[in-house]
């Protein structure tokens, strides 16, 4: 203790001495060292004496004063702690991808802006629209007036042409009278057409806002995805061309997609109850949606599905810690994996407690089945199930069509060449597979040769009917599709890929009718769960479907026709 003047009770000051005779120093009121009497002093400063009667030094603050016998001495707070901001977020108006409070404020006006910009457009294309085609047009034919019935309080009548059940016509309804009475409208502007078609507008702007969550949702964990491009790409789907044309016209479609893909969100927060209510209300615009329920709870399945094959890999100290695809042994001891998980009553019991509200809104389907004798209402002669299995080809190609700028490109078709030649066997096999298919499963429905309003029409006209063989020839181009359709899901879990091909197929296969409309659904969910892709390709495809639109409406607008015996003006659409 060099330096250190003993005290009178022989313990050392703590204070250094420079030289001898020096004046005494002031005693510490604390027998430590200097630095640990500093941090002494310092806690003194912030909480109370730990004894009655404990004393401070005079240059520090007088304690409380004791409180009365009998009662508690009041605790004081201690002092505030700064508190890390959680992770993933960065400081207030720090720039980063996880979301503070400056990026937040940043993405919320730009999201505003996008979606009120894509409104704003979409009221002046509506108007235009509805300048040019006053009436009803095509299926609105019967859409329209089964709408005005129920306006007008006719719920017991029915057009026998209609498919669907009456969720649009009730929704239609459920908004038009409370605005027709807080406004005042009265007569014939009371569920116009153009009153009609303005509801899908409506749903319109509910997909946009969908979309943006959804994917907000979807890829939570990738940090690397910038603000602008989750606008862009919820703007790019919103604008999907075969759903923003039916936008415009009073058809189930934005309807249908509003609510399957509002319970497809609810599932994704584990609000199942609500999910499945929002899918009994997509169910009675369109019952195929009842696919997308069966989807819902195949989500939860496939979520518990993952945790126990982890635990499975983690037993058998494997190095692989997700379930991706594989070898084929691989495949064998997923199966073998699945038998064992569904044969377990408790696995059973828990899933059931989980997914109750799909078993109820499923069960209901079945009845619904059962009492109306077949899924389709009204006109059945036109809407025959059958197994069409080419229809999941014409989706793929559908899709490899509309996202070309992540599944046809340079890399991918490398890739895509050197799989083949690693697996020339497999490939053979799926070939003749596709063939057969082809072959024995091919139906063409009588609309699709008959009404030349379609786009489909022409497909069909000028690339199937060119010559016998052109359907086999495309074989090759399915193949590619499917594996490069398949290659952007690889990210997914294999129990979540397995049940989405089982949806895809219960959707697109029973249709005998080649009809683009029954791809957007398939499509959007399959769009939502790639991996984002690079700001280029994201602005060529929002640049593609602005083009395609684009076309689209000038044709449809434009380029009108007329059947040799009618008068009514025809208009090409898909």
């Amino acid at each position: 203790m060099d330096g250190l003047q003993p005290s009178p009770e022989g313990k050392p000051h703590g204070r250094r001495q420079a030289a001898p005779p020096a004046r005494p120093a002031r005693r510490s009121p604390h027998p430590f060292p200097p630095t640990a009497a500093a941090a002494a002093a310092a806690r003194a400063r912030l909480l109370p004496p730990s004894r009655p009667g404990a004393t401070r030094p005079s240059c520090r603050r007088t304690p409380a004063p004791s409180p009365p016998p009998g009662r508690r001495p009041r605790r004081q707070a201690p002092p505030p702690r700064a508190r890390p901001f959680p992770e993933g977020r960065p400081f207030p108006g720090q720039r980063g991808g996880g979301g503070g409070g400056g990026m937040e404020r940043s993405e919320a006006y730009g999201f505003s802006a996008a979606m009120s910009g894509a409104f704003l457009l979409s009221c002046l294309l509506f108007a235009a629209i509805n300048r040019r085609q006053r009436g009803p047009y095509m299926d609105e034919a019967f859409h329209v007036p089964q709408a005005q019935a129920y306006c007008h309080g006719r719920f017991l009548q029915w057009d026998p042409m209609i498919t669907t059940l009456p969720g649009l016509y009730l929704a239609s309804v459920g908004v038009v009278k409370p605005a027709a009475w807080l406004f005042g409208w009265t007569g014939s502007v009371v569920c116009s057409v153009g009153m009609l078609r303005f509801i899908n507008l409506l749903f319109s702007a509910g997909n946009f806002y969908l979309l943006y969550l959804l994917l907000l949702k979807i890829h939570l964990k990738n940090k690397a995805v910038s603000a602008f491009q989750r606008i862009l790409s919820t703007l790019t789907l919103a604008v999907f061309p075969t759903l923003y044309f039916f936008t415009f016209l009073y058809y189930t479609d934005p309807g249908s997609v509003f609510f399957t893909l509002f319970a497809y969100l609810m599932c994704l927060y584990s609000n199942h109850k609500t999910s499945a209510l929002l899918g009994f209300c997509g169910f009675m615009f369109r019952q195929t949606n009842i696919v997308w329920t069966v989807f819902c709870a195949g989500n939860v399945v496939a979520g518990k599905l993952n945790e126990a094959w982890k635990t499975e890999l983690q037993k058998k100290k494997d190095e692989k810690i997700s379930s991706k695809k594989g070898s084929f042994s691989d495949l064998i001891r997923i199966l073998q994996f699945l038998i064992k998980y569904f044969i377990s009553p408790k696995n059973l019991v828990t899933l059931t407690a989980l997914t109750w509200p799909y078993i109820i809104l499923v069960t209901v389907f079945f009845v619904f089945v059962f009492i109306n004798g077949g899924i389709v209402v009204g006109d059945r002669s036109s809407h025959e199930a059958c197994l069409h299995f080419p229809q999941l080809f014409y989706f793929l190609s559908f899709t490899v069509f509309f996202s070309f700028p992540h599944l046809l490109t340079p890399a991918k078709i490398r890739k895509f060449l050197l799989s083949l030649r690693k697996h020339p066997v497999q490939y053979s096999l799926i070939a003749v597979i596709s063939l057969f298919l082809i072959w024995k499963y091919t139906y063409v429905h009588k609309y699709l040769l008959a009404d030349n309003r379609h786009y489909t029409f022409y497909v069909w006209r000028k690339v199937f009917q060119r010559h016998e063989l052109v359907k086999y020839v495309l074989v090759p181009v399915y193949i590619f599709a499917g594996w490069s359709f398949a290659d952007t899901l690889k990210s997914k879990s294999i129990f979540w890929i397995l049940i989405y091909f089982v949806c895809l197929l219960a959707v697109t296969v029973p249709q005998k009718l080649l009809e683009f409309r029954y791809f957007i659904l398939p499509f959007l969910i399959y769009r939502l769960n790639i991996p984002f892709p690079s700001l280029y390709r994201q602005l060529l495809e929002l640049a593609f479907y602005i083009v395609v639109n684009a076309v689209t409406f000038y044709f449809f607008l434009n380029r009108t026709f007329q059947w040799p015996n009618s008068d009514e003006i025809q208009r090409f659409m898909w």
